[in-house]
């Protein structure tokens, strides 16, 4: 049966209003809005246009019925900015990528969340609660953690036994806490990342077409929403300010910084320097000023020489880009089990380049052949130990 759920999953996915697609498909927008409350259902040929322009394949509309992310569970970093056509297009991949985590985790067991609260319900007693296995919390009205943002990022290190060593990877480091961690393919500078509880389990998407030490940095900050802003909905200047302090803190501990930082901070020796804990020299700047190891002049001064250079954009001298280990994988194993990208497209009802732009572009390298599956086969016992956390 035709799920107008799904069909309206797909139009916010590709950022069309009612209007759009009407007209694209050849029908009245009161057709489209009837197809989504499920009071009728499209024509065949009509099925095929809809299929066609949102690119999701005829079988999708007929699946179950999706879990659609809702803007007060999400945490957005720049909500203000984004159109709604960006946010609900975001929330679409949240929603696309659920189904493909199912999927997934039908067949392969992967690491538990082990994400600590350290929310002003959480954390605010005992210092690190239990880790996180129910459900997401509910939307409470927004308000501030109870920790500061510099205590619970040195608390959360000590939980996961991090120390004060620089991450190396903090998509690896995520997966291997139990976050979900996906690509997001929206070139548009609104949507940095979002992250979100759903079902027990905490995910973090995250804009590729950004500089990796900036990704890293919306990777910690995610990080910072999930374990400060359990209990309120995560958005708001002052959670926002509360996430970034996090982040800086969590890819810079202030014992490291203060035994690492350059005696003299240049543009110069700032590049170097970020090369330790792989950040963008704005992120090194500010956390060298708010330690208070550089005056408010020489700060107002470096963050002018380094919009001068450019490098507000053009991370100088940057890293590669991260990409989820757990993931590759999945991938990995089910290319030895025969599984082609065709296949796993088939058994989703989702295209291959839909799936390809939420997996760090890992599903189109990693599955190129293999032979078509029946849509219950597992992969055998030694993929699934090769992805256990």
């Amino acid at each position: 049966m035709f799920n107008p759920l799904r069909l309206s999953l797909a139009r916010k996915r590709r950022g069309m209003k009612k209007r759009e697609l009407a007209t694209q498909i050849g029908v009245t927008e009161r057709s489209v809005s009837s197809y989504e409350a499920g009071s009728q259902e499209p024509e065949i040929n009509t099925l095929k246009n809809i299929s066609k322009t949102l690119r999701f394949p005829e079988a999708f509309f007929f699946g179950d019925d999706p879990e659609f992310p809702t803007p007060d569970v999400a945490s957005f970093r720049s909500l203000s900015k984004m159109t709604a056509s960006q946010r609900d297009s975001a929330l679409g991949a949240g929603a696309v990528a659920l189904l493909l985590n199912e999927w997934i985790e039908s067949r392969f067991e992967l690491p538990s969340p082990n994400v600590p609260d350290l929310g002003r319900e959480g954390g605010a007693n005992t210092g690190i609660s239990k880790d996180r296995h129910s459900k997401e919390p509910e939307a409470y009205p927004s308000h501030s953690s109870a920790q500061t943002p510099e205590a619970a990022a040195e608390m959360l290190r000590a939980h996961w036994g991090l120390g004060e060593l620089p991450i190396k990877n903090m998509i690896t480091l995520l997966e291997s806490k139990g976050v979900r961690v996906f690509s997001l393919a929206i070139d548009a500078k609104e949507v940095d990342a979002f992250s979100m509880w759903k079902g027990g389990r905490p995910y973090v998407f995250l804009n590729t077409f950004k500089s990796a030490e900036h990704c890293r940095f919306d990777a910690a900050h995610e990080l910072g929403h999930l374990v400060l802003h359990q209990h309120a909905q995560p958005h708001g200047p002052d959670l926002e300010r509360e996430a970034n302090a996090f982040a800086s803190a969590f890819l810079m501990p202030r014992a490291s910084v203060l035994a690492m930082a350059p005696k003299s901070a240049t543009l110069n020796s700032l590049i170097r320097h970020k090369k330790y804990w792989l950040v963008s020299v704005a992120a090194l700047n500010y956390r060298l000023h708010a330690l208070g190891l550089t005056s408010d002049w020489t700060y107002r001064t470096l963050c002018i020489q380094l919009a001068q250079a450019g490098y507000r954009k053009n991370e100088p001298e940057s890293i590669n880009h991260e990409k989820s280990v757990v993931l590759e994988k999945v991938f990995s194993a089910l290319r030895q089990e025969g599984l082609s990208k065709s296949d796993v497209a088939h058994q989703l009802s989702i295209s291959a380049d839909e799936i390809n732009e939420l997996t760090f572009g890992l599903m189109l390298n990693a599955l190129k052949g293999g032979r078509q599956e029946n849509g219950d086969s597992k992969p055998s016992g030694a993929a699934l130990r090769l992805v256990k956390g």
